[in-house]
């Protein structure tokens, strides 16, 4: 009887650390595939943000407007713009709408 035991004892310890092995190999997988995804979105990111500095600085948008566009970009005011908008089968145009950051 006691070997049956020592069986049971044995046989139950197996079973329990192959299940906590397969779900800890579970685990390992998601945080690789989690990290692999977070690596990636951090280049994209460092990516976005080059540019975004390199774009957004006004010396710069008037090197590209000499350089590429030389005269034909024309200032225009807020009001001269205007948003198109095709519903049915028609344009509609309207005036831009400005809303205050405290709109939301």
């Amino acid at each position: 009887m006691k070997k049956f035991f020592v069986f049971i004892l044995i046989f139950s310890l197996i079973v329990v650390t192959s299940l906590i092995k397969n779900s800890t190999k579970k685990i390992e997988d998601e945080i690789y595939n989690l990290t692999e995804n977070i690596r990636f979105l951090e280049n994209r990111m460092e990516d976005t943000k080059l540019e975004y500095d390199y774009l957004s600085s006004s010396k710069k948008l008037l090197e590209f407007q000499k350089l590429y566009f030389e005269d034909s970009l024309q200032k225009k005011s807020l009001e001269e713009i205007n948003t198109i908008r095709i519903l049915n089968n028609k344009l509609i145009i309207n005036k831009l709408k400005l809303s205050e950051k405290n709109d939301q």
